[in-house]
């Protein structure tokens, strides 16, 4: 069968829809983010402001990126994915989040555990060290578990292509590996939120 007559369903994502998706998904962030808040207001007036608003960016469009793949994941579980390139291009898209939030997270972790008696860290361990402890410390390494888990999605997809449909243990494998990238991520974005909203880096 040609790929023309190929079903869309089954065909390869290219790189070229990869790069149009990426472009789209930064671009209508920056556009909804720039029309609906002042760039003054968005940022703040912390000294972790411009980290802060890139990781926070960065972490709200993977959960949505994220939420897309959970669903696609159990279509895929199930047996019953229509869209398997969308998926493919939708983990290979995905494993970059964690990667740029975990950068972006890391430059703001500069700012939270600056050694002055103002910065977050020095502020909860003094005043609420369960809100260090668990809202901070646990969100951050509970959040590392998503790219390794993500990254393995994503290579899977791309070594096996279609086989995967072929294959229960590899769809099991696969999505398993997509649901709990979903969870950590919901854990440490939720964690992360009440950390800002607590004491702003």
């Amino acid at each position: 069968m040609s790929v023309l007559h190929e079903p869309h369903e089954m065909r390869e994502a290219s790189p070229r829809s990869l790069i149009a998706v990426v472009a789209i998904l930064i671009a209508n962030a920056l556009a909804l983010t720039l029309a609906t808040a002042p760039f003054t207001k968005l940022l703040g007036a912390g000294a972790g402001a411009v980290p802060a608003a890139f990781h926070g960016l960065t972490a709200f469009l993977y959960l949505f990126v994220g939420t897309i793949g959970l669903y696609l994941g159990w279509r895929l579980l199930t047996g019953r994915i229509r869209a398997f390139a969308d998926l493919q291009l939708l983990a290979t898209e995905a494993a970059t989040f964690p990667f740029r939030a975990i950068c972006f997270g890391n430059w703001l972790h500069i700012y939270y555990r600056a050694p002055i008696p103002e910065s977050p860290r020095a502020y909860f361990v003094k005043n609420v060290p369960a809100v260090h402890g668990i809202f901070f410390e646990f969100k951050e390494f509970t959040a590392l578990f998503t790219l390794p888990l993500m990254v393995c999605a994503a290579f899977l997809l791309s070594k096996y292509g279609v086989q995967i449909l072929e294959r229960p243990w590899l769809r099991y494998t696969i999505a398993v590996l997509l649901g709990l990238a979903f969870f950590y991520l919901v854990i440490a974005f939720g964690l992360g939120a009440a950390v800002t909203k607590l004491k702003p880096a």
